[in-house]
Protein backbone atom coordinates (compact mmCIF):
# COMPACT_ATOMS: atom_id res chain seq x y z
CA UNK A 1 0.00 0.00 0.00
CA UNK A 2 1.49 3.31 -0.98
CA UNK A 3 1.46 6.17 1.47
CA UNK A 4 0.30 9.84 0.66
CA UNK A 5 3.08 11.46 -0.15
CA UNK A 6 3.75 8.48 -2.74
CA UNK A 7 0.25 8.78 -4.31
CA UNK A 8 0.85 12.55 -5.52
CA UNK A 9 2.86 15.70 -4.67
CA UNK A 10 2.17 17.79 -1.54
CA UNK A 11 0.72 21.00 -3.09
CA UNK A 12 -0.41 24.29 -1.47
CA UNK A 13 -3.93 24.44 -1.50
CA UNK A 14 -7.00 24.27 0.74
CA UNK A 15 -6.71 21.25 2.88
CA UNK A 16 -8.87 19.95 5.50
CA UNK A 17 -7.01 19.66 9.17
CA UNK A 18 -6.55 16.04 8.88
CA UNK A 19 -5.87 15.82 5.46
CA UNK A 20 -2.88 17.82 6.24
CA UNK A 21 -2.13 15.89 9.26
CA UNK A 22 -2.26 12.74 6.84
CA UNK A 23 0.96 14.19 4.73
CA UNK A 24 2.91 15.06 7.88
CA UNK A 25 2.08 11.55 9.65
CA UNK A 26 0.83 8.99 6.97
CA UNK A 27 1.07 5.91 9.22
CA UNK A 28 -1.42 6.82 11.93
CA UNK A 29 -5.16 7.68 12.44
CA UNK A 30 -6.23 10.97 10.64
CA UNK A 31 -7.23 11.91 14.49
CA UNK A 32 -4.44 11.40 15.93
CA UNK A 33 -2.39 12.70 13.27
CA UNK A 34 -4.64 15.92 13.58
CA UNK A 35 -4.22 16.25 17.08
CA UNK A 36 -0.20 16.18 16.76
CA UNK A 37 -0.09 18.49 14.01
CA UNK A 38 -2.24 20.77 16.48
CA UNK A 39 0.67 20.54 19.16
CA UNK A 40 2.95 20.64 16.65
CA UNK A 41 1.82 23.97 15.66
CA UNK A 42 0.98 25.21 19.19
CA UNK A 43 4.84 24.76 20.10
CA UNK A 44 6.14 26.93 16.96
CA UNK A 45 6.42 30.98 18.49
CA UNK A 46 4.21 33.03 16.46
CA UNK A 47 3.03 30.49 14.44
CA UNK A 48 -0.31 29.96 16.03
CA UNK A 49 -0.95 33.77 16.09
CA UNK A 50 0.06 33.88 12.40
CA UNK A 51 -2.59 31.21 11.52
CA UNK A 52 -5.56 33.49 13.72
CA UNK A 53 -4.38 36.51 11.52
CA UNK A 54 -4.88 34.09 8.74
CA UNK A 55 -8.92 33.82 9.78
CA UNK A 56 -8.20 30.38 11.44
CA UNK A 57 -11.65 29.48 12.65
CA UNK A 58 -12.16 26.43 15.03
CA UNK A 59 -13.47 25.12 11.15
CA UNK A 60 -12.09 21.91 9.54
CA UNK A 61 -10.44 23.18 6.81
CA UNK A 62 -6.55 25.45 6.20
CA UNK A 63 -6.18 27.71 3.58
CA UNK A 64 -3.94 27.76 1.33
CA UNK A 65 -2.05 31.14 2.68
CA UNK A 66 -2.48 28.89 6.33
CA UNK A 67 -1.04 25.80 4.39
CA UNK A 68 1.73 28.27 3.37
CA UNK A 69 2.13 29.13 7.17
CA UNK A 70 2.23 25.86 8.56
CA UNK A 71 4.66 24.74 5.80
CA UNK A 72 7.02 27.57 6.08
CA UNK A 73 7.23 26.53 9.89
CA UNK A 74 7.23 22.71 9.31
CA UNK A 75 8.81 22.15 6.30
CA UNK A 76 7.14 20.30 3.48
CA UNK A 77 5.60 16.75 4.52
Amino acid sequence: MSTINEEKPFRIQSYGKSELAAFYLPNITRKSAADTLKRWISKIPGLNNALQQAGLLSADRYTPLQVQLIVNALGEP
